[in-house]
Parts: structure tokens; sequence; C-alpha cells
């Protein structure tokens, strides 16, 4: 009997004991937060979606997934319950999109907000508000996957365009000629290997020379070098020039003045004789072709004309034998 009794104690205290672990564990994993349930509607794929799913609001967790089921209102259409936290700021302008967990191929519901209206969306369990529920990334992928496949295969063909036996041998090409251009560039700088050692001596021989040439145009400045000397003597050769030309102006304006005055009546006398003479001579010369014989009789008279003696009309018969 003291056997059993010591067994019977035993096992109420595992029961007991594995009982408190039990309430222990329910209590540490009990979820006392308040949450505020909410629906999302989605016209897409919920692939990787489950139940107890984490809910983030950019990236922080604000809630889980309750469940997921089809609308019975409207056909092909998803409503995925969330509780969310009360503090999450759900506004009119929250929406929800599905994320991936790492390479799990699992998803959780991201919440955001494009901020268009700042207005609290109030829901209770009577009556639950509902968020839209826009394409993920994946769902866009799987939109755009044939026209990603066309741009893989335009690439694919510009890949292998690149790589055909023309293109090889352009490139072939241009790497023996990249190869020739490095050759000669060594070459020049083996070449200029002397040049560059006698550079600083170059340099000194440039630096004697500009402190030369600045000693030059400091002397050639200096006041009384010989820069200004031979100013000086070029300015007074340049007064006596200015005064030899002042008198032959005035010896000209001299000359100037004797021809107009003296000189020019003179020329206009003789030119007026000149001019009688060659008109006496103009006149001689018509008398001469008209009638030879006057240089030996002598210039014949003129006929009278009408009103004088001797005068006779022509075809009158005084005229006519």
């Amino acid at each position: 009997m003291e056997n059993k009794s010591h067994a019977f104690w035993a096992g109420l205290f595992a029961i007991g004991l594995t009982v408190a672990i039990a309430l222990t564990v329910v209590w540490f994993n009990l979820d006392r937060a308040v949450r505020i349930p909410y629906d999302l509607v989605s016209r897409t794929s919920v692939t990787g979606l489950t139940t107890d799913a984490p809910v983030r609001y950019r990236g922080l967790d604000v809630g889980k997934v309750q469940w997921i089921r089809f609308d019975p209102q409207h056909s092909g259409q998803i409503l995925v319950r969330i509780l969310v936290d009360k503090t999450a700021p759900i506004t009119r302008s929250t929406f929800g999109s599905l994320a991936l967990q790492g390479v799990t191929g699992l998803a959780f519901v991201q919440l955001d907000d494009t901020g268009t209206d700042l207005t609290h969306l109030s829901s209770t369990s009577k009556q639950v508000a509902q968020l839209p529920m826009r394409p993920g990334l994946l769902d866009q992928l799987q939109r755009r996957g044939d026209a990603l496949l066309n741009e893989l295969e335009s690439v694919a063909m510009h890949a292998d365009a690149m790589l055909s036996p023309e293109t090889h041998a352009q490139l072939m090409a241009a790497t023996a000629s990249l190869q020739q251009a490095a050759d000669a560039v060594t070459a020049l700088a083996r070449t200029a290997g002397p040049a560059a050692q006698q550079l600083p001596d170059t340099l000194a021989q440039l630096r004697r020379t500009l402190a030369s040439a600045d000693a030059l145009a400091t002397t050639l400045n200096a006041r009384h070098g010989p820069l200004y000397a031979n100013l000086d003597k070029l300015g007074t050769a340049a007064d006596r020039a200015g005064a030899a030309i002042a008198q032959m102006d005035a010896s000209i304006e001299g000359m100037s003045a004797r021809i107009e005055y003296d000189t020019l009546p003179r020329v206009n006398a003789l030119a007026g004789d000149v001019g009688a003479a060659a008109r006496s001579i103009d006149r001689a010369a018509g008398v001469f072709a008209e009638s030879p014989r006057s240089v030996l009789f002598g210039v014949r008279g003129a006929a009278p004309g009408p009103g004088e003696a001797g005068f006779a009309w022509p075809g009158s018969p005084a005229t006519t034998h």
C-alpha cells in the first residue's frame, strides 16, 4: 500500500507539472494586443499567403492574417481578413500588397499609404472596413513575363550578333591596333628618356635666359638708359626735321605766290600771242589754198557786194559777156 501511495503522488506531481508547463506556454504565447480587423480585397492571385502570415506597415510588424476566403458577393474576388494593431496609422488611402519572405516562397502582407487622404479609417468586428489589394512584385513579373521574355530574346540575339566571327575578327584587329599603339607609346617613352634627362639643364638655361632678359628690360626701362637716350635723340632729330619742313613750306608758299602773281600773267600773255600768230598762219594757209598765185601777184580784192560800185547780180547782161 505504501508503494502504491508513492506512485500515486508521483503521477499526480507529473500531471500537475505538465499542466503547469502547458499553462505557462499558453500564457507566454497568448496574444494580448488589441487589434482591429480589416478586409483586404484582392482581384489577383495570393500565392504564398497563409493564415497567421505577418502583416507589416512599411516594414514594421503591425498584425497578422486571420483567414483567407472567397468573397461570396463577388465571384473570383478574394477577401483576406487581417488583424492590425490599433496604433497602426490606417487611413482611407492605405493599400496592401504581397511581398515574399526571402527565398522561402511564403508571402506576407505589406501595407503602405499613398498620402492622398490621411483621414483615419475606422473598423469594427461588426462592420469591417475594406482596403484594396494592389498587385505585388510577383504579380507584376507574371503580367510582364512575355515582354521580359521578348526583351531577353532580343538581348540574346544582340549578344549572339556581337559574338559572331566578323565581330570577333574586328575585336582582334582592334586589340592588335591597341597593342601597336601601346608599343608606339613605349618606344616614345624610351626615346623621350634622354630628353627628360636633359630637361633640368634646359630649365636652368631657360632661367638664365629669363634673368638676362629681365636685366635687359630693366636697363632699357632705366630713365638714363640707352633707350631713353636714343628716344631723346630721335625727338631732337624729329624737331629739326619739323623745322626744315616748316622752312620748306615757307619757300613753297613764296614760290607759289611768285608763280601766281608774276609768272602766270606772262604765260597767259604769251599764250595769247601764240594764239594770234596761229590764227594768222591759219588765215594765210587758207588764202594760199584758195589762190596759190596770190603769193606772186598778191591777194585779189573782194568782189563788190550789193550797193557797192561794180556789183552785178548773177545772170545779168553785164555779166554774160
